[in-house]
């Protein structure tokens, strides 16, 4: 039986879609990435032209992108405006979210939240929470952030490779099989990738090079089978080559995690202390990017003094590994 594992973290939130023990799916949602896409705000346009803009009304004087702005409408004017996606972090750049006018009957507020969309799914949710055990790690939570952090998806005779560059998600099929078998299990591992980390946008999936046409096709209608709509896609080409496009809204779980590795420390870290067992003082230790990334957020730390009971101490140390450690 399928079910949701919700958990509202500190700083982030996040789920799990559990079938047969494991995680198939995997969702966060981190408080600074903005407004939910739904949302529906008052707005200031601050810039005309080509690529017109808006400032949020409200704290943090966010600025998202606006589509088919109407004409004649001068800089300054108030507007209503909903958004449509989210803000979105590539390697070496970032996107500002997207919004369009809204509705003039449209209600002012925010759209679904992660647990909100996962209730939407009608699969039962289960609420999650700390002291408890822990079903998120006993359904392989860490294993799914190491096999994102690593990019490396091990197979039955074979592995994925998976990287998001700029252009978009590459998922490299690597083993020794025979070509076919291994496209095969290759492609069944991608799809269960693209699902599990909601990769969107544009994706390279490169498979062996198959000789024969009709090989190729059956990858093309496997592909059709297992991976949900809506997609579009090419064929498998000569080369071994398949391109898939899937509406882009939200970042995926590989650009929130691998792109952001001190937000995702802090996250884990924040998971780690509120479990921790003990009394007195509850230190977090780690680099200081990430000591820094908490502090310099005392609602976190009020959050965590107050589900744990305990004072917390934040320690930089700078030759701390990776998320660091609380006791």
């Amino acid at each position: 039986m399928a079910e949701w594992l919700y958990e509202a973290g500190i700083g982030e939130a996040r789920a799990a879609l559990v079938e047969n023990g494991a995680i198939v799916e995997a969702r966060i949602e981190r408080d600074q990435e903005g407004p939910p896409v739904g949302t529906v705000q008052h707005a200031r346009l601050v810039e005309a032209g080509k690529r017109p803009l808006v400032m949020l009304d409200g704290p943090g004087e966010l600025l998202v992108s606006l589509t088919r702005l109407p004409p004649a409408i001068p800089i300054g004017s108030q507007l209503k405006v909903e958004i449509t996606r989210a803000a979105l972090m590539e390697r070496g750049r970032d996107k500002l979210g997207r919004a369009k006018i809204a509705d003039p009957d449209a209600a002012v507020g925010p759209g679904p939240d992660l647990r909100a969309r996962i209730a939407a799914t009608g699969v039962k949710v289960v609420d999650l929470g700390a002291p408890g055990p822990d079903r998120l790690e006993e359904a392989g939570w860490s294993e799914v952030v190491g096999h994102v952090r690593t990019g490396h998806w091990p197979f039955g005779g074979g592995a994925l490779w998976v990287d998001a560059t700029p252009a978009m998600v590459l998922i490299d099929i690597d083993g020794d099989d025979d070509p076919l078998a291994l496209a095969q299990a290759g492609a069944a591992a991608a799809v269960g990738v693209i699902r599990c980390c909601d990769i969107t946008g544009s994706i390279g999936i490169d498979f062996p090079s198959l000789a024969s046409r009709g090989d190729r096709l059956a990858i093309d209608a496997l592909i059709d089978t297992l991976l949900p709509q809506p997609f579009e896609r090419t064929a498998v080409n000569g080369f071994g080559l398949m391109q898939i496009i899937r509406r882009r809204v939200r970042p995926s779980l590989i650009e929130q995690i691998r792109l952001d590795p001190v937000a995702t420390d802090g996250a884990l870290l924040l998971r780690q202390a509120e479990r921790a067992v003990g009394a007195g003082v509850l230190k977090l230790t780690a680099r200081p990017a990430v000591i820094d990334h908490i502090g310099g957020r005392p609602l976190w730390i009020e959050m965590l003094q107050r589900r744990t009971g305990r004072p917390v101490a934040l320690i930089a140390d700078a030759q701390s590994k990776g998320m660091g450690h609380a006791q």
